[in-house]
């Protein structure tokens, strides 16, 4: 069987407030923050990546804050529109409660592809989506602010906004392996593998939208997970067999990186599984420092200098000293 990508490994987008979008992300919705690092191309603005207990691939949705007064973004078409969380069946009502108690603003609840789903905003403007969801055996962070029972499972799905839709389907179900699921309207549904939360693509032909523009509120790009480096590599290959202006392979610490524009407009990522977020703090730790790679260690006093004082909840460590 040729080698495809097994569904998402993250989604990054980018925030003002650092301390806003922390307390959002663990109070709020109670996913952890499982590690804190910076930008490694602009490494004076914090990379915050948020997942259940460890950070398992398909859990992490990532943040560049910017601060508070940067521009704002618009989202469009050749973007990420929204990035769907999954809930477990049976705790909509939770949620949407627990979202009145925090004066989160939804709309919803609706139903789409059989599914309930409530649409919301992060502080910045960054659109998700809570899906709730029959069969989703991954473990939540349920330590945190959320009941176990009700805890977010990671991503479910996320929705591209494109001018036309055809060129992008061509490019999942060709190189990186998805298969059509279903459509309704102007929405056509992909996924890897079997279709299971965390591994599903939304297409959204919107051709009279407005085209996304970067900046705070707005997703910068999307990350496919690749199981090895072997497989990332065999998927390089296949991707300039197709044309596609695919970068080498990147060091992000946590895992390896290709990138590449999908013929929407939209950045893909292909990010593989290894070596994941344990590598440099235990369990218990996650979190709770600013981890720099090494070529990065020189810099560390400018960078502590630059970058905003943070204060992490108490329930993002339950088990720290």
């Amino acid at each position: 069987m040729p080698v495809a990508v097994t569904g998402i490994h993250h989604i990054t987008a980018m925030a003002g407030s650092p301390q806003e979008n922390i307390d959002f992300y663990v109070r709020t919705l109670g996913v952890r923050l499982v590690k804190r690092t910076v930008n490694f191309d602009d490494p004076f603005t914090y990379h915050f990546y948020f997942g259940n207990e460890s950070g398992e691939p398909g859990t992490i949705l990532t943040f560049f804050p910017w601060g508070e007064s940067s521009l704002r973004g618009r989202i469009g078409t050749g973007q990420v529109s929204v990035s769907a969380f999954s809930i477990p069946a049976g705790s909509m009502n939770y949620w949407i409660e627990r979202l009145a108690t925090f004066d989160v603003p939804f709309d919803g609840p609706d139903t789409r592809f059989d599914e309930t789903v409530v649409s919301i905003r992060d502080p910045a403007g960054v659109a998700l989506d809570l899906v709730e969801t029959a069969v989703d055996p991954r473990p939540g962070w349920s330590n945190g602010e959320i009941p176990r029972e009700h805890a977010i499972r990671g991503f479910h799905h996320a929705t591209l906004s494109l001018e036309g839709f055809e060129r992008t389907a061509e490019m999942l179900t060709g190189p990186l392996g998805f298969t059509k699921q279903r459509e309704h309207g102007n929405r056509f549904r992909f996924a890897a593998g079997a279709g299971a939360p965390g591994t599903i693509i939304d297409l959204l032909c919107e051709p009279g939208r407005a085209h996304g523009t970067m900046g705070v509120g707005v997703v910068h790009h999307i990350a496919f997970r690749a199981a090895t480096d072997h497989e990332q590599l065999a998927l390089r290959d296949r991707l300039r067999e197709a044309n596609a202006d695919v970068t080498p392979v990147i060091d992000r610490q946590y895992f390896h990186s290709i990138y590449f524009r999908e013929p929407g407009g939209v950045l893909f990522e292909i990010a593989t599984d290894p070596p994941g977020f344990l590598t440099d703090e235990t369990p218990a730790e996650l979190g709770t420092h600013l981890k720099l790679p090494s070529w990065l260690e020189p810099q560390r006093a400018r960078i502590e200098a630059r970058v905003a004082p943070i204060k992490l909840p108490a329930s993002n460590n339950p088990g720290a000293k």
